[in-house]
């Protein structure tokens, strides 16, 4: 049939596109993309930028296994940055700003010129199995409907979606855009959380009213390097362009306190629950009224944009309230706002209800990935959809299932987090959420997940490349082992982005040997972390070995220096042992050490 596909994805968002994109590489699938019109393909409606902490790590990986964000994010990047640079390799993080226009452009060229993907444009409305057929009938708004043997839902915030700015409030997954039915609504034995979720955004500022002269400059860094492995590392497509860093001060946040009438998300309005890692400007004054200086990053929405993303500043006020909160800030005096600041609610579904797969347990063939699982940011969203879609692929062609261990890889450490029980929050990725971060690093992505998309038996550009990269890494560690002590260890030091320069050079002129920087690197790099890695394995042995070790739960979150979201965890299971502590879904590696440094 015409309307009927192996494989059909709901949402054409981050999570869509790599459900979609990774899918429709192996042959013999049929494969669909269904999404509304109107609503562009790969939109960023929240900060035009990919990767950052935790982040930059996981779009490498998403990009070693066949997925698109990486080099989408080369095509559309103005504003190039290394995280975390002076912190070490282990924790350094890429962070690309783009050009919302061409991402998205970029996206939807890499959608529509994809000959074994169909696109079909319309809304969803219900759903049902068809038992007979063993597929979804997927209903549509205009009366038609779409058969598929395998759905995958990716709507982000659309389920059920209200914006709200001030006390306006109006049904829409995101400004402009209509909202999608309740999650309820969608059938198919779907169970959502008892309260919906809730995001925001802050104001866009017309860029001729902002005098960025009193600001702190942020240059593109032509050190960071490109997130495609196929990409040149340093070649930059559009033409790069600072950011801007000010800060808030006691008229900002007296504003907003003065206005908790007006708020939202204090007067009653918002019941979802919002992001502790990205939270607005309401969230930071009432919670933490005694700070007055909060970072706030100027940043271009595109090189043809009149706009600028004032990152730090989320906020649902009304748009009067937040024009005089803006002009408080150094630089924004006389800002002016292109489009208020906003929030929106939206369902979100139970993920302890789903695989590894990211397969519903309660409906087999039914998948979920991205905002819709609670968890915030496009590079999380993009993660999840590549699993799903990977893995309906291989379950549609009868082939075993690719599960992502947390110890190797940052996407295990995001499925992981998000399926292990029912989220109280919007999930946000860190490099602090990961037991081996010393190990899951940028830089050595390939070796850590170029054998799984090998064993996909694609043979594409891309396998070619992985292959010739590991056994690159394979010549260089025989030649490196004959080098005098002394010389291993002065390379290894210097293992920065810059550096293996002179080590390619060095193996060619003494050994004759052409390498790559990045197979280079990551073998630098590996070779200084050997000695911590080692440690790291005897840490982890050492807690194994203090699980009946009592503790008490009330020195250690009124004593030690733990995260908030730590602090919380213990307070509500009040765990006796350090085994009970170990096994509370979210505790950070770092608080395990620190208490187990007490003990």
């Amino acid at each position: 049939m015409k309307n009927s596909f192996d494989i059909l994805i709901v949402g054409a968002g981050h999570a869509g596109i790599e459900a979609a994109n990774i899918s429709s590489q192996f042959s013999g699938l049929k494969v669909g993309l269904l999404t509304k019109k109107g609503v562009p393909i790969g939109s960023t409606p929240c900060n035009p930028a990919i990767g950052g902490v935790g982040k930059g790590q996981l779009v490498r990986e998403i990009d070693i296994l066949g997925g698109a964000i990486g080099t989408l994010a080369d095509k559309a990047a103005i504003q190039c940055r290394i995280l975390n640079d002076s912190k070490g390799d282990a924790v350094k993080s890429t962070r690309f700003q783009v050009d919302k226009r061409s991402y998205s452009q970029a996206a939807t060229d890499l959608i529509l010129e994809n000959n074994s993907l169909t696109v079909e444009y319309g809304e969803l409305v219900g759903c049902e199995r068809d038992h007979r057929s063993e597929s979804f009938r997927v209903f549509l708004k205009s009366g038609d409907f779409l058969l598929a043997r395998r759905l995958i839902v990716t709507v982000g915030t659309f389920f059920d979606g209200v914006l709200h700015e001030g006390f306006n409030i109006t049904p829409g997954g995101r400004i402009g855009c209509d909202r999608s039915i309740p999650a309820a609504a969608l059938g198919l034995n779907v169970r959502t959380l008892s309260k919906k979720f809730k995001t925001g955004t802050p104001p866009r500022i017309k860029k001729d009213t902002v005098n960025t002269s009193k600001m702190e400059v942020q240059e593109s860094d032509p050190r960071a390097q490109n997130f495609g492995f196929l990409s040149d590392p340093f070649q930059r497509s559009l033409r790069q362009v600072p950011c801007y860093k000010t800060h808030t001060n006691s008229s900002t946040v007296e504003i907003v306190l003065n206005n908790k009438e007006s708020s939202p998300m204090f007067n009653g309005q918002i019941s979802g629950i919002g992001p502790r890692y990205c939270p607005s400007i309401e969230d930071k004054a009432f919670k933490y009224p005694e700070k007055f200086d909060h970072h706030v990053f100027i940043e271009p929405e595109g090189l043809d944009l009149d706009t600028f993303y004032p990152n730090g500043v989320s906020t649902s006020l009304p748009s009067s309230i937040q024009e005089e909160m803006i002009r408080t800030i150094s630089g924004m005096e006389n800002a002016e706002i292109s489009i208020p600041g906003y929030a929106v609610e939206y369902d979100v579904i139970d993920t302890s209800r789903l695989s590894t797969s990211l397969e519903s347990v309660d409906c087999r063939g039914l998948y979920f990935a991205g905002q819709v699982n609670g968890t915030s940011g496009y590079e999380e969203a993009a993660g999840q959809g590549l699993v799903a879609g990977l893995n309906a692929a291989l379950a549609s062609l009868s082939r075993e299932e690719v599960v992502f261990p947390r110890g190797t890889s940052y996407i295990g450490v995001l499925i992981d987090d998000i399926l292990s029980n029912k989220r109280e929050e919007p999930y946000r990725l860190f490099t602090a959420r990961a037991e081996n971060r010393l190990y899951i690093r940028e830089d050595n992505s390939v070796s850590r997940l170029g054998k799984i998309r090998l064993s996909l038996g694609l043979d594409t550009k891309l396998d070619k490349k992985i292959k010739k990269h590991l056994k690159e890494l394979t010549v260089i560690g025989k030649v490196f082992s004959l080098l005098p002590p002394s010389l291993q260890g002065e390379f290894a030091a210097k293992s920065s982005v810059v550096e293996p320069a002179r080590f390619v050079a060095y193996m060619k002129s003494m050994h004759g040997i052409n390498l790559s920087h990045r197979a280079s690197q990551e073998f630098l790099i590996t070779k200084k972390y050997e000695g911590y890695i080692k440690r790291q394995k005897i840490s982890n042995e050492r807690f194994r070995k203090m699980d009946t070790k009592r503790i008490d739960a009330k020195k250690i979150t009124e004593e030690l220096p733990i995260s908030n979201e730590c602090r919380e965890l213990i307070i509500k299971y009040n765990p006796t042992t350090f085994f009970h502590l170990k096994s509370i879904r979210g505790i950070r590696p770092a608080t395990l050490a620190l208490v187990s440094s007490q003990l």
